[in-house]
């Protein structure tokens, strides 16, 4: 639905209360610039909730995604950013440990 060729991930913390413009000028402030038909993520100190912002080439999106049980695996590192690739965003979004990503299943011994 919406094309993402690239995902940075912002590990000081954010707060959960920030709305689009709020996010937008973090990732003007942090990654210099909101390219289009980037992600850039956002957790809270708590690494329970993350908020996404993509820039889609035309307008800006903002998703939240909040976890009922457990955290995410947020790097502790702060004030760095990371560049993420496709199956880590995906693992990341859905809580699921992202570092390494996983073949996809991919059998190549027997």
């Amino acid at each position: 639905m919406i094309r993402i060729d690239a995902a940075c991930l912002e590990t000081t913390p954010l707060d959960m209360r920030a709305g689009t413009d709020t996010a937008l000028a973090r990732v003007v402030a942090v990654f210099g610039a909101a390219h289009p038909h980037h992600a850039y993520l956002f957790a809270n100190k708590r690494a329970n909730r993350i908020k996404i912002l993509v820039h889609d080439g035309i307008g800006i999106w903002l998703a939240a995604r909040r976890l009922h049980q457990g955290k995410l695996i947020w790097p502790l590192s702060s004030g760095s950013n990371l560049a993420l690739q496709r199956q880590q965003l995906d693992a990341l979004v859905l809580g699921l440990p992202w570092q390494r990503p996983a073949d996809g299943g991919v059998i190549t011994a027997v």
